[in-house]
């Protein structure tokens, strides 16, 4: 509820009630436990600050006064949990109230309706002294429930009802004497104190406070007299909480009588959407106010269409514009993403374009592929508007002269069609073509993956078209639709979009639109903190807003007690801080000047309720756990992200970009997987431990996909569309891919069912002695006789089913649940068919179990070396079902290839024919050829190639491995017992498969902590890295155990400056490897002295040279005190050590394992060489500079590095000795 009511972009007037009457259910701000929580409206009255209400708090037990305008109404889940306040009266006893008579001189305790204030502050007291309270439960009323409460006192339990009887602040009553109004009170004599109980309540316990002194001194104060406090509905209290209520802060949105108050939906980054028009636009909220025609408003009404999305509110008004638009959304595979407004718009334009002569469509819808193009082609149909526009579809295959034979009518005014298709028809019809004035790229982001040269020539064509000075009255629209972003999408706006509207409803997408540059920092957990504060920088050039998001309440702690100690301003907010979001987001957007640095440390949920926009660098300290808040993340710098609708303003945007600072430990390398995959799209480096490890993880998610069949992609084709997405299995496995099936030599192959154009169902025949057409003949003879139908239908059971006077062997994969009817449908395999229907149940029949012996005859034939045309890989329906009609139920003679399992690759596949009257046999035709002359398909010559490959991936199995064999003809193992087994090894192999996958994640993330602790030396990646030698070279140089680096190695070109650059504390970037012993004998032995000025530049040239060719760069931290600066070398005992220290310059040298680190560091100020000195301290080397003159360094070097941090340890004890107190950055 804090959250959700804090959040500082919510729209207030949303959230107020339409009425406020008594014992109405809302939520009010409580201001003394800072929070919003639930309440019950008691009443309702007019006050100074005008209409107000009194509330009871149904969690706390508070009363408290808010005014009318800032009441909120609950939403339906906070009212699921039941309300925590129970109302409990002291059973047994009555209040009682002291009466003094003035006249008579007399006081005596009577019956009180209420407590007195005494009393009350008296049980107040008993309950903070007590040690231990129970109660019990003795009676129930309607609205409250009575109890006895016991407490424990100094080891004492004492029964607060019979205290306050015995303290005569109340008498013993019962129901009945209660409502009777007669209550038998037994001493009304009244009783002066001994002791304060206020003050001292153990002592009025302990001589339980009571004296026998004469009435008459009933003149002398009595407690009841001192006592000032009033009952809590006195209006004493009510001033208390109207003052409290004064002291409230501010609400988060103050003017919510104002008008200009920006609402949800009109503000789409409060709903994570990027927006960027040269051009105001207002987004549609419902579907009677969209911009479409009022047939398919209608048409929409009919299909019960729920309103616009996010995506259809925002693209719909741009589309209909007429506005170049650019959409990047999840539901980028429905068309109704544009089409509604698009169709309404392009009937307009065909009103315009009829003025201008000419035949030919005047748009086209541009499809990645032939599902999508019929997708949209009936969805158009769907629509009513082809007496108007006349669609049409045209898909052409590479059949010679086939897209020169098409023909487009005249009147047809929209072509929906593919790249490959358009960019035929364009090389015969482009004359057709000449009155384009709409383009729609539907899957923009798959079009330019799979024909970037197609869609490229598209677009000149479109441009050169609409930009003829005789189309200057014309309208001109491209319209584009996309899941995810590419490169090639910033091109198309920039060229081929003039004042573009560009729509992102994926955060993750938005910030790759917007160029955040990314930074991989990798470590130890342990060592988190220390990365983090090398990574930000306290000393930036232009304003800083760094927001640092933590996975819990205890991590923001622990960051913010880190970055606090540094020279930015940090601000913190959690959970448990949801008081303070005013005050932070106050302080947030406050404007800052060129060099300041604010750091906001926060959680994932805080992060969505304060919706920040505005960060320049977003650190994700902790690990975010889907791509999902990842990219929640990210969008906190929308407003910095690049707006390309201006072309202007892209041509004079400043150069600093958003950052994102990701940390990766080894806890969270498990998980690494899912945002690795956005990662790779941003083009950042990426370490090589990192890369390894995923691919470990991939791998061990393959393997337990063994109990899966093999992907039908891979053995069709011999590639997968995406193996890490595909649920099928992708490596080799030697239980389920060994045959009994022939694996060489000629077969005959008899097709039953034609699956697609290359692959079938059917059977191998035999020459002699088929052992299916012995079973068929018996089964014919069989139900010749009798016809049993089944008296009992379940799954995976076998029966008979007659088609066509022909008897096949059926098992039930699916049966549904019958009820009450007498007719159903089934699910049945054909097992010697191999395809799988519906059956009616009641057509089934009862299969004898001399039929159950023979193992299943239906094999899976793949022919090899061929797929479909213009990178699609699914096969046209046209070219599958002309080849069914020409193949199916014909013997063909096919070469064997290969088998696997139950499935035998063929190529060639022919059909031979016997000449009448002759032996001799001719080949009628060749499959492979037939499929390529319907222009539909296309040769595939790595098929064979790719399908050896994946064979050996795992090496060839063994024979006695060979668990499928079906066994002799006329076993005595039944069909149904061999698939029950089958199944249960299935379920075994498993549950094996799950546990190997757990054991092999656990060994990659152990492998990969040793891999970083192993390295962590304290190296970071250079941004500019030397020049790489060849690597002949480097083996030349180097020793044999370094000539092949290990994966953790890496070589990279130069970057530019526009490139990403990864920092990895814990993997250096290895250009050249080498040992000291390899450097060449000039290399100068460093002493401990002074040189000239001459001496100075050789050595410092040699140095530099030597460093950047034959070294590590090693971490260094460094403080200073008044005089001197100190830097830490962060290198366990190195040896052969060197250092030299020069007025503006320090070259140290060492070696560690082998390893030579060299730091040339060119200083901020002048230091007195000859006073310098280094020495070995904690194993560490340690060099102390001696400024001259004496005054503080604003930075150790020149130029930034990414090898030097500040020791923020020693931050502290810098400040101690710094006068007054100032602090030294």
């Amino acid at each position: 509820m804090n959250l959700f009511y804090h959040k500082v972009d919510q729209a207030v007037q949303k959230l107020k009630p339409s009425y406020i009457e008594e014992g109405q259910v809302c939520v009010v701000y409580f201001s003394a436990m800072k929070s919003w929580c639930r309440a019950i409206v008691e009443s309702l009255f007019q006050g100074s600050l005008g209409s107000q209400a009194m509330c009871l708090l149904v969690d706390h037990g508070e009363r408290i006064i808010v005014s009318s305008d800032e009441i909120r109404a609950p939403l339906e889940k906070y009212l699921l949990l039941p309300f925590w306040v129970r109302k409990f009266h002291l059973a047994g006893i009555s209040p009682t109230r002291l009466q003094v008579s003035l006249c008579e001189e007399k006081a005596e305790l009577i019956p009180s309706a209420q407590w007195d204030s005494s009393a009350t502050r008296y049980l107040h007291n008993l309950l903070q002294a007590s040690t231990h309270m129970e109660a019990i439960l003795r009676d129930s009323l309607p609205d409250s429930i009575g109890i006895e409460i016991y407490l424990t006192i100094k080891n004492v339990k004492i029964c607060v009802n019979d205290d306050l009887v015995n303290k005569k602040f109340a008498y013993f009553s019962s129901a009945q004497t209660l409502s009777s109004g007669q209550p038998g009170v037994v001493d009304r004599t009244p009783v002066i104190l001994d002791c304060d109980i206020f003050a001292d309540t153990d002592t009025f316990l302990a001589t339980n406070g009571c004296s026998d002194d004469d009435l008459n001194q009933m003149s002398v104060v009595t407690p009841e007299e001192e006592v000032s406090s009033t009952p809590d509905d006195s209006p004493g209290a009510t001033t208390a909480v109207w003052l409290l209520q004064l002291l409230n802060p501010d609400r988060l949105n103050p003017d919510v009588d104002n008008p200009d108050v920006t609402m949800v939906c009109t503000d789409p980054s409060s709903s994570g959407v990027v927006v960027h028009c040269s051009l105001p636009l207002e987004p549609c909220t419902s579907l009677a106010c969209a911009p479409i025609s009022d047939i398919y408003r209608r048409i929409l009404m009919r299909k019960k269409y729920p309103g616009p999305s996010v995506a259809e509110s925002y693209c719909w008004p741009a589309v209909a514009r007429g506005c170049d638009t650019l959409l990047i959304s999840q539901s980028a595979d429905q068309p109704l993403s544009y089409m509604p407004p698009f169709l309404a718009h392009i009937q307009l334009s065909s009103l315009s374009s009829a003025l201008f002569s000419g035949a030919g469509p005047i748009a086209v819808i541009v499809c990645p592929g032939w599902e999508k193009a019929q997708t949209v082609f009936d969805l158009v149909e769907e629509s009513q508007v082809g007496p108007l526009l006349h669609p049409l579809m045209v898909l052409v295959g590479q059949g010679k002269d086939e897209a020169k034979t098409v023909k487009i009518p005249n009147n047809c005014q929209l072509v929906v069609t593919t790249p490959f298709t358009l960019v035929r028809l364009l090389s015969f019809h482009c004359f057709l073509f000449l009155r384009l004035c709409h383009l729609v790229l539907d899957r923009v982001d798959l079009l330019f993956s799979q024909a970037h040269d197609e869609i490229a020539l598209i677009l000149k064509h479109f441009q050169k078209v609409t930009s003829n000075e005789e189309r200057a009255s014309c309208p001109r629209q491209t319209i584009a639709v996309a899941k995810h972003w590419s490169s090639h999408m910033e091109d198309l706006l920039t060229n081929h979009m003039s004042h573009p509207c560009l729509i992102v409803t994926v955060m993750g997408e938005a910030a790759l639109y917007g160029k955040v540059h990314q930074m991989i920092l990798l470590c130890l957990d342990c060592t988190k903190i220390t990365v983090l504060l090398g990574a930000l920088d306290f000393s930036p050039d232009v304003a800083q807003k760094t927001l640092i998001i933590a996975n819990s309440a205890e991590e923001v702690e622990h960051v913010y007690k880190a970055v606090s100690n540094t020279s930015a301003f940090s601000l913190k907010v959690h959970e448990g801080l949801t008081y303070q979001f005013d005050f932070v987001i106050e302080q947030w957007r406050k404007d800052i000047g060129p060099g300041t640095h604010v750091i906001l440390v926060t959680t994932n949920d805080c992060m969505k309720a304060l919706g920040i926009r505005d960060a320049t660098c977003v650190v994700h300290y902790g690990f975010p756990s889907s791509p999902k808040l990842f990219g929640s993340r990210l969008f906190c710098m929308s407003k910095n992200f690049r707006n390309l609708s201006v072309k202007e303003r892209c041509q004079n945007a400043s150069s600093q970009r958003s950052k994102s600072v990701l940390l990766l430990t080894e806890r969270d390398a498990r998980h690494v997987t899912g945002v690795l995959r956005y990662l790779k799209r941003t083009k950042a480096p990426l370490p090589p431990e990192l890369l390894h490890f995923a691919q470990g993880v991939l791998q061990a998610k393959e393997a337990q996909k063994t109990d899966q069949p093999l992907c039908v992609y891979l053995k069709s084709f011999g590639f997968c569309k995406d193996s890490s997405l595909c649920s099928h299995r992708h490596i080799f496995n030697p239980k389920q891919d060994q045959s009994s099936l022939p694996d060489s030599g000629t077969i005959v192959v008899l097709p039953l069912y034609i699956k697609t154009a290359s692959v079938y169902s059917g059977r191998i025949v035999r020459k002699q002695d088929d052992p299916y057409e012995l079973l068929a003949a018996e089964m014919a003879h069989h139900y010749a006789k009798e016809k049993l139908c089944a008296t009992e239908v379940v799954r995976g059971g076998l029966y008979g089913l007659m088609e066509e006077d022909i008897v096949h062997r059926v098992r039930l994969t699916s049966v549904p649940d019958r009820g009450e009817r007498l007719f159903f449908s089934v699910t049945a395999l054909f097992v010697d068919e191999g395809r799988e229907q519906e059956v009616k149940a009641q057509l089934l029949l009862q299969l004898p179990s001399q039929f159950h012996t023979l193992p299943s005859q239906a094999v899976e034939i793949v022919l090899c070396r061929v797929k479909p045309i213009d990178a699609d890989l699914d096969w046209n329906p046209k070219v599958t079902r002309a080849l069914s009609q020409k193949i199916k139920g014909l013997h063909h003679q096919a070469k064997v290839f290969l088998s696997l399992g139950n499935t035998v690759f063929v190529d060639p596949m022919v059909r031979m024919v016997r000449l009448p009257g002759l032996k001799t046999f001719i080949n009628e035709y060749s499959v492979h050829s037939e499929i390529l002359n319907t222009g539909m398909g296309t040769n595939n010559p790595s098929h064979l190639d790719l399908l050896k490959e994946f064979c050996q991936g795992t090496g060839p199995s063994s024979a006695g491995e060979n668990t499928s064999d079906p066994g002799p003809v006329g076993s005595e193992v039944s069909l149904e017992e061999k698939v029950q087994a089958a199944e249960k090894v299935q379920a075994a192999e498993k549950v094996q498969a799950a546990e190997k996958v757990q054991a092999a994640e656990k060994v990659l993330a152990h492998r990969m902590r040793v891999a970083v602790e192993s390295l962590h030396c304290g190296l970071e990646l250079s941004a500019v890295p030397a020049p790489v030698q060849p690597r002949a070279q480097v083996a030349a140089q180097c020793p044999k155990e370094f000539s092949d680096p290990p994966p953790v190695q890496v070589q990279v070109a130069a970057a530019s400056p526009d490139q990403h650059n990864i920092h990895v504390p814990a993997i250096p970037q290895i250009l050249v490897v080498t040992t000291p012993e390899a450097l060449p004998e000039s290399h100068p032995k460093i002493q401990h002295r002074s040189l000239s000025s001459d001496q100075n530049s050789i050595m410092i040239a040699t140095l530099k040279s030597t460093a950047q060719q034959l070294s590590f760069h090693p971490q260094i931290k460094w403080f200073q005190i008044e005089d001197k600066v100190i830097l830490n070398i962060k290198l366990t005992t190195p040896v052969s050590q060197t250092c030299q220290f020069f007025p503006d310059r320090v070259v140290y040298s060492g070696s560690v394992n082998n390893r030579l680190y060299v730091a040339d560091l060119e200083l901020y100020s002048t230091v007195a060489s000859n006073k310098c000195t280094w020495e070995m301290k904690c194993n560490e080397p340690v060099l102390t500079l001696i400024k001259e003159p004496r005054q503080d360094w604003k930075m150790l070097l020149k130029q930034k590095s990414n090898f030097v941090s500040y020791d923020f340890d020693r931050f502290d004890e810098e400040e101690e000795r710094t006068p007054n107190g100032r602090k030294r950055m």
